[in-house]
């Protein structure tokens, strides 16, 4: 139904893989997004009249893919956006980048702000006035063919964080031409997957992995 993959469904939470170039939220183009196409899905499936509710409480960029959580009640986004603001979800990223960074394995401490009308976060080293304080860890998995697989631990939760900051350490995300990146990939695609989050439920009080696999093409498929 409606070209979907759920990962994850139960009476609170619904998540989905999402694809390559697809909005999670809507913005000035009026692009079809996620959220419209889950609660299509709900309303289908359980055969729901009038509309229904989906609550966000994480984005995704639009020409990344991986997992993303919506809930399903009020009740379920309430405590799920408590659980973010205290930092105890848990998520790990996959991301093919150009060449390959200078250490093997590295947490990156920047200050970030964003550029609005560029629609660009500037790095800093240090604190300015309006960063933001921009922490994650990384590994180098594999390389191969000039491509590094690293798993990225996301510690803070920033606008085009991973991509600025592993730009800033001179390995851009492969497609990411935004972020200096020279490969171009088909969808309009970024290689950055949200391959994995953990958390405690938040009704049943219960732990929840929820993962998937990254895109079957280049340059993942150098990898996967």
């Amino acid at each position: 139904m409606h070209g979907l993959q759920i990962i994850y469904e139960d009476n609170h939470l619904i998540a989905v893989n999402k694809p390559n170039g697809v909005l999670v939220h809507a913005d000035e183009t009026g692009d079809k997004t996620l959220i419209d196409q889950v609660k299509l899905y709900i309303k289908w499936k359980y055969e729901k009249p009038g509309d229904v509710f989906l609550g966000s409480f994480h984005r995704l960029d639009r020409p990344a893919s991986g997992v993303v959580v919506f809930a399903r009640t009020t009740k379920a986004l309430t405590r799920m956006n408590k659980l973010i603001q205290e930092r105890k979800v848990e998520k790990k990223y996959y991301a093919v980048t150009e060449d390959r960074p200078k250490e093997i394995e590295q947490t990156l401490v920047h200050y970030l702000i964003k550029d609005k009308a560029k629609n660009k976060s500037k790095v800093h080293k240090s604190q300015r006035s309006g960063t933001k304080r921009s922490e994650l860890s990384y590994k180098l998995d594999a390389y191969l063919e000039n491509h590094s697989l690293l798993k990225v631990n996301l510690v803070t939760g920033r606008s085009h964080q991973i991509r600025a900051q592993l730009k800033k350490i001179n390995a851009p995300i492969c497609g990411d031409l935004k972020y200096g990146a020279t490969e171009k990939l088909k969808y309009y695609s970024i290689a950055l997957h949200c391959t994995e989050m953990n958390f405690i439920h938040p009704v049943k009080k219960e732990p929840v992995s929820i993962k998937c696999m990254p895109p079957d093409f280049h340059p993942w498929t150098l990898f996967f």
